[in-house]
């Protein structure tokens, strides 16, 4: 249930108002004096306003309170009532923010029924928003995994030529994070909220790829049963990432060269051409300047594409980020899909560090993965690692000492000895906040306790909280703004 501030100047309608809400199970802030409702709405941050327009004869309290509840982060959600409406002050209480408009007097069923689409409409974007943050915590820079000198160049020019509409070309062998790289750049650049469209060249035929890259009008060829839009429309406004650019047969390394420079796209089968506004990053796992030597590539576009390079280096040429991508792994990855806790030995992540991955930085995660699933006791051990990597396993030494993937505890956290909990020795210096904060940091807890219960799945997790999905969402969404 959602926190209702309500403010109008005539008090049957607060308490009438009142009485309706509360039987819905929400929590209301009732006022009918201006100046104690700012005081409450700056303080509570209420998910719904309902506010009268003319506040003791004057319009100017209303849209105030409209202004205020709309400036909130995040803004409340606001529905306006007036017993003097016209169209000139609907208009404008639509125009500074208002979700809805109601003249009295109204009947209780339409107010029941605005409050309902005004929360359902609260919930939505809390949750868009919550998604929205997810998606671009999951591809900031420091979800990119490295201390070495080599990644940490990488990082930097990441952070210089992600917010530029440059064409970006990345050079790495086969699995060293050329895509986490490329949604990195995107989801950290003003195109952040159009689409990302990645396609591996290498994976179509020339027939399906042009099709798909630039559409085709009905009728185009066999099988064209509709027009279609090709992925350079789809990614309008966004990024269009192009893996193994270098397996793209020469005819459409021609359109494609075409729409660097033209910004427009034709369709098979159209003479019209279309404008578009897409950001081009590609990747290739072999030096295109051998390709272009050859007469495989073109030389003209190989410039296009390549106005910044940014080079992975390869896993064994930075052996020392080993042990920091396996710790993420085991954290980040298989104890949070399984919600077990695994540990791996030193001498374990010693073999780790003496293989050259030629697989690089997927096959780390697959052998981590793999090991997890045979480990008995979730400790990984040489055993459990993939076979070859067994050899490298030098035959002195035991496997006593474990190192923990664990993150150390926060300032504040609970210990457990013994089965009981104690503070640390520092905690019980610190100053105590409100009750209200303490309330929500334990409801927090609770929730994501119980989204670890079930795997992460957050329908499942909101049926076992007994709350909506919405409700759910607006909870993480909390969290994320509290962090």
């Amino acid at each position: 249930m959602a926190k209702v501030l309500l403010i109008d100047d005539e008090v049957t309608m607060v308490q009438m108002v009142t009485e309706l809400l509360r039987r819905e199970g929400h929590e209301v802030f009732p006022f009918s004096n201006f100046n104690a409702a700012v005081e409450t709405l700056e303080a509570q941050c209420p998910e719904l306003v309902i506010t009268d327009l003319y506040l003791d004869k004057t319009r100017t309290h209303g849209l105030e309170i409209l202004q205020k509840a709309r400036a909130l982060n995040p803004p409340s959600t606001v529905i306006v009532i007036t017993a003097y409406a016209t169209i000139e002050t609907a208009v404008d209480a639509m125009k500074k923010g208002a979700f809805d408009y109601l003249e009295k007097p109204f009947k209780v069923d339409d107010l029941r029924l605005c409050i309902q689409r005004a929360l359902s409409y609260n919930d939505a974007i809390s949750e868009n928003i919550y998604l929205r943050k997810q998606l671009k915590k999951k591809y900031q820079f420091n979800q990119l995994i490295g201390n070495s000198p080599h990644m940490q160049g990488v990082f930097k020019m990441i952070e210089r030529v992600a917010d530029t509409d440059s064409t970006i070309l990345i050079l790495g062998e086969s699995g060293t994070g050329k895509e986490l790289v490329a949604r990195a750049l995107h989801f950290n650049s003003r195109r952040q909220f159009a689409p990302f469209i990645p396609i591996n060249c290498s994976a179509l035929p020339e027939n399906l790829l042009e099709s798909e890259l630039f559409g085709h009008c009905k009728g185009a060829f066999t099988g064209a049963i509709n027009d279609k839009k090709g992925l350079f429309q789809e990614a309008d406004g966004g990024t269009i990432f192009l893996d193994e650019i270098g397996s793209m047969p020469p005819v459409l390394q021609s359109r494609l060269l075409r729409v660097l420079q033209e910004k427009e796209v034709r369709r098979v089968g159209d003479n019209v051409p279309v404008s578009v506004n897409v950001r081009v990053l590609s990747a290739t796992h072999e030096p295109l300047e051998k390709r272009v030597e050859e007469g495989t590539f073109r030389e003209d576009l190989y410039y296009r594409l390549n106005v910044i390079p940014i080079n992975l280096p390869s896993l064994r040429e930075r052996r020392e980020d080993i042990p920091v991508l396996t710790m993420h792994f085991l954290r980040n990855k298989v104890s949070s899909r399984t919600g077990k806790l695994f540990s791996i030995s030193r001498k374990a992540l010693d073999v780790l560090g003496a293989h050259d991955w030629p697989g690089n930085v997927r096959e780390l995660e697959n052998a981590i993965e793999r090991a997890c699933a045979l480990c008995e006791d979730g400790t990984i051990r040489v055993a459990d690692l993939p076979p070859i990597l067994r050899h490298l396993a030098t035959a002195e030494g035991g496997e006593d000492v474990v190192e923990t993937p664990q993150a150390p505890p926060a300032a504040d956290a609970v210990l457990t000895v013994g089965g009981a909990s104690a503070l640390p020795a520092h905690a019980m210096s610190q100053p105590v906040g409100s009750l209200r904060d303490y309330m929500r940091d334990q409801e927090l807890t609770y929730v994501n306790r119980a989204l670890a219960q079930v795997n992460g799945d957050k329908e499942k997790a909101a049926e076992l909280l007994g709350v909506s999905v919405a409700t759910l969402y607006r909870k993480l969404a909390e969290e994320d703004a509290a962090g």
